[in-house]
């Protein structure tokens, strides 16, 4: 295959273009670069992997506009069709009836949106976005994982939660996380959210990882588990093949939606 030697041009421009602009799209940066769609859209995975943007429908934003950790609004907007996706390919790992443990994160809430009516179903969360949802539902006994709240993702964390999480064994938890990758497993940037998830893992017989491609071969500061403790991760169909491959090869089972 002919190597691209104007690829690392390329990529310096369309940084400096999301930087200044705050935003970038394919179609834009196709025309003003002079390359197909399909260039640009490999260039803004490869600065993705870098960690310099995060791709968005349509084009991308540098991660400086996100900060260190998007907070759950921003998070929101991001990838919604993908998470959609994600949540709805993650309705079949739903038990007919039992207990659930839904983590965190904006993915999850799609999940807890998506929970069927026609079954009963024991759901524990330390998710006040996710209790909000499922509170007045009839068929859900909800269990709320009280601590101390994160402002960022609203999550409760701390040891009230570690200590709740310790008493229980549900049937599947819902994982969300920031980073996966074959070597450091998954993580996530707060250590006491870290703690929290790994209690969530270690109260549930089967773990499943909800994560859109952009966490997939990223590491962040703060590791949860190994992908030995993982069942299976469900992400979309955007993730790069060679990635997929890895995390099949360290043992992890996948599902692209």
């Amino acid at each position: 295959m002919e190597l691209d030697v104007y690829a690392p041009e390329r990529h310096q421009q369309i940084l400096a273009l999301a930087r200044t602009a705050g935003r970038v799209d394919v179609n834009s940066l196709a025309l003003t670069l002079d390359v197909t769609p399909e260039t640009v859209r490999r260039d803004l995975s490869v600065l993705e992997r870098h960690g310099f943007v995060r791709r968005v429908h349509g084009g991308a934003i540098p991660v400086e506009r996100l900060g260190f950790e998007p907070g759950i609004a921003d998070k929101e907007a991001l990838l919604s069709t993908e998470k959609e996706r994600i949540a709805r390919a993650a309705l079949a790992e739903l038990p007919d009836a039992g207990t659930i443990v839904l983590d965190a994160g904006t993915t999850t809430v799609r999940l807890a949106e998506m929970l069927p009516i026609d079954r009963e179903l024991q759901v524990v969360t330390n998710s006040l976005p996710i209790a909000t949802v499922l509170a007045a539902r009839s068929n859900i006994s909800l269990h709320f994982v009280g601590g101390a709240i994160r402002g960022r993702t609203l999550a409760s964390v701390g040891p009230w939660a570690e200590r709740a999480l310790a008493d229980i064994h549900a049937d599947v938890v819902f994982l969300g996380a920031n980073g996966i990758t074959p070597d450091r497993g998954v993580t996530t940037p707060d250590l006491g959210e870290a703690a929290v998830k790994r209690a969530l893992v270690h109260a549930a017989r089967r773990v499943v990882v909800l994560a859109d491609h952009t966490k997939i071969g990223r590491s962040d500061f703060a590791r949860i588990v190994g992908l030995d403790e993982i069942d299976l991760l469900v992400t979309d169909s955007a993730i790069d093949d060679e990635l997929v491959a890895e995390l099949e090869t360290a043992g992890l089972s996948v599902i692209q939606a």
